[in-house]
């Protein structure tokens, strides 16, 4: 039996289905801590909700007030031996006959609390031998080893306000990701990597030959490829005319080429021009929408990178860096691109099992957006509504989820938790996760860095983690800002000392 922390105590409200208080007899008893007390041949599971400490001594304010106006009341009296603590635990459930169930019966006064067991507690939080080692459960010397399955197939989100930890987190998942064998089941990774966060995996000793980075000025894809469908999408402002034109050519184009080894943006919009349409305004509208899309330069002939279909690997990682793009519709109508491809090609079957990784995903499924604004919203909430039937996972990550989709957010069915402290967020992550009660969302506040809560499809209950430290080298673009201001300044030095010389 584990170490016993004390007995369980008769009050007015207590012991009941939900929850107990016991007089605490170990001075390290933790807020936080999971215990077990014996019910017959059944184990009881719980965690310790609060932990509240009291002397009879300090209990009348006037009292007190009045002793400590001559001298202090410990010099007086034997105060130190009448401090007592109480633990409050909140009840999660019962283990009987090999199986977990709900408690239906309270447990009896002065029964002894214990400490829970180890393995008991990792089979009760869901956790796997196999599984993605995160970190490890607070005050318990038991590993977050959390089922790949339960966490991808339905998806999950990274939410946390900004330098909380939520690129450390995710780097420690991908690289249990990028670490699993053959026999226990890999995915593919691709990630969308908005300030070049991830890119020290390509330069790792262990994990670089796993991993290609694809800068995004150099996303490429033959025009040839773009149904008239997704180029309307990006467009979608499109009236029904400049609609019919744009297909027309489209498919015209596809078929008289289909031999060729493609076309290119030129030829399409000269196509439009000798297009027989009544009102040559039409054309003219369409063409200077066209024009946005020929100066993001993604569109080729026949170059096409990243090649998916050779470079989608089970284990390994494809990252796209978007840090070099400045436009935001750019990179919207990127994400779509590759999400929809992505999609389609694992429908197919042509792909094996991928993880899509977003950073910064507020911005590329955003909740109150104009559909002009909003190019991506459309594929990211279908991959969250249907990708789960098809091997295709999901991961957000946002540092402001109530600029977040509510129908991507409340599709992914768990939700790893950094810090949040702003009240709109918070209320936002309460309605889109079921498994978020008072009690969890007020303790959001007050993590520190590297601390989160898991919730959802991928454990059993809300579990808090401490997050392990990353193993892979960590490269991220940009200096730290005292060593950018102080390259800075002698840059200017030295270009004054130059110009006086020179003069």
């Amino acid at each position: 039996m584990n170490e016993s922390l004390g007995v369980i105590l008769a009050t007015e409200e207590s012991p009941s289905t939900s929850e107990f208080s016991f007089a605490v007899k170990e001075k390290n008893v933790k807020k936080g801590q999971y215990v077990q007390v014996a019910q017959g041949h059944a184990i009881l599971f719980g965690f310790i909700s609060e932990v509240f400490k009291s002397n009879r001594y300090f209990e009348r304010a006037e009292s007190v007030a009045e002793f400590e106006r001559t001298s202090s009341i410990p010099s007086q009296f034997p105060s130190d031996s009448w401090e007592y603590v109480i633990g409050v635990v909140k009840i999660l459930g019962i283990f009987n006959k090999g199986k977990f169930e709900r408690a239906f019966s309270p447990p009896s006064p002065g029964s002894s609390v214990n400490l829970a067991d180890n393995t008991l507690l990792r089979s009760f939080l869901g956790f796997e031998e196999s599984g993605l080692h995160l970190g490890s459960i607070e005050h318990h010397d038991v590993p977050a080893t959390i089922s790949m399955t339960r966490l991808l197939q339905k998806h999950f989100a990274i939410l946390a306000m900004s330098g909380a930890g939520k690129s450390h987190l995710a780097s420690v998942l991908l690289e249990e990701l990028l670490s699993r064998k053959k026999e226990d089941g890999r995915v593919a990774i691709v990630i969308i990597d908005i300030h070049g966060e991830y890119c020290g995996f390509s330069h790792d000793p262990v994990f670089g030959s796993k991993t290609t980075v694809v800068e995004g000025s150099e996303i490429k894809i033959p025009l040839k490829k773009i149904s008239p469908e997704i180029m309307t999408e990006w467009i979608p402002h499109l009236s029904a005319p400049q609609r019919d034109v744009l297909r027309h050519a489209l498919s015209s184009l596809k078929q008289q080429k289909k031999d060729a080894d493609g076309y290119t943006f030129k030829e399409l919009v000269s196509f439009i021009d000798s297009t027989d349409v009544s009102k040559d305004e039409v054309k003219r509208a369409l063409k200077r929408s066209l024009s946005e899309l020929k100066r993001y330069h993604f569109l080729s002939r026949k170059t096409e990178n990243p090649k998916l279909l050779s470079q989608i690997k089970p284990g390994h990682m494809l990252i796209l860096d978007f840090n070099s793009i400045d436009s935001l519709r750019k990179k919207q109508i990127l994400v779509s691109l590759m999400a929809r491809r992505l999609f389609n090609l694992r429908k197919k079957g042509k792909i094996p099992p991928f993880l899509l990784l977003i950073e910064e995903a507020h911005n590329f499924a955003r909740e109150k957006a104009e559909e002009s604004e909003a190019v991506s919203r459309s594929i990211i909430e279908t991959i969250a509504r249907e990708g789960r039937k098809f091997g295709s996972s999901l991961c957000l990550i946002s540092q402001r989820p109530v600029n977040l989709s509510t129908t991507a957010l409340s599709q992914c069915n768990t939700h790893i938790i950094l810090r949040v402290t702003n009240p709109n967020d918070l209320d936002h992550i309460q309605m889109s996760s079921e498994g978020i009660d008072s009690r969890v969302a007020k303790n959001i506040t007050g993590l520190k860095v590297g601390e989160a809560i898991v919730v959802g499809e991928a454990v059993n209950y809300p579990v808090f983690i401490s997050v392990r430290d990353r193993k892979s080298l960590k490269r991220e673009k940009g200096a730290p800002l005292h060593i950018q201001a102080k390259e800075f300044e002698e840059r200017q030095e030295k270009k004054a000392k130059n110009v006086e010389a020179f003069l």
